[in-house]
C-alpha cells in the first residue's frame, strides 16, 4: 500500500511542476489578460519601478480586496461605475503588477496571485511564512494613487 501511496505522491508533483513551469499559478487565470508567464511579470514590474511617491492621491477607491494568505491571492473588486483600464496594482509600496483592465461591477472579481507582483529587483512577493503581510494595496490609474481597501478572504 505504501508503494502506492509513494506512486501517486511523485505522479502529483510531476504534474504539478510540468502544469505550472513558467507561470505564476498552478491554474490558469481566467483572465487571458493575466495569463502571463513569470518571465514576463518580471519584466514588467521591473520598467514600472520606482514607486510613485510624488503622484497625486486620489483617496480610496471604490473597490475592496481579499488577501488570502493560504492561497496566496489578492481579490480585487471594483464597484464603481467605470471599468478600471490600464491599471497598476502595489502591494506595500514595493511589488507591482499591471492589470490592463478590471471590469466594473459586483459580479466579476480579478484574481491575483502573489507570485504576479514584483519588485524592481525581480523578486515577487512573498510572505515568507506568515512574516510580511499586506500592508498597503494602492492603484495607480489616470495618473493618480489610490488606496483599495483591504480585507481578508473567507
Amino acid at each position: 500500500m505504501n508503494r502506492y501511496v509513494g506512486a501517486v505522491c511523485i505522479l502529483i508533483l510531476t504534474i504539478t511542476g510540468i502544469g505550472c513551469a513558467g507561470r505564476p499559478s498552478l491554474f490558469p487565470n481566467h483572465d487571458p489578460a493575466l495569463r502571463r508567464t513569470s518571465a514576463e511579470f518580471a519584466a514588467d514590474g521591473a520598467k514600472r519601478h520606482p514607486y510613485r511617491e510624488d503622484a497625486p492621491r486620489g483617496g480610496e477607491a471604490l473597490g475592496r480586496s481579499a488577501i488570502d494568505y493560504t492561497f496566496k491571492t489578492v481579490e480585487i473588486l471594483n464597484y464603481s461605475d467605470e471599468d478600471w483600464d490600464d491599471v497598476e496594482f502595489w502591494v506595500n509600496k514595493k511589488y507591482v503588477v499591471w492589470v490592463p483592465k478590471v471590469a466594473k461591477g459586483k459580479q466579476r472579481t480579478t484574481l491575483l496571485n502573489f507570485t504576479m507582483f514584483y519588485d524592481d529587483k525581480g523578486g515577487y512577493f512573498v510572505t515568507e511564512y506568515g512574516k510580511v503581510h499586506v500592508e498597503t494595496l494602492e492603484m495607480f490609474r489616470g495618473g493618480k494613487m489610490y488606496t483599495i481597501p483591504l480585507g481578508l478572504s473567507d
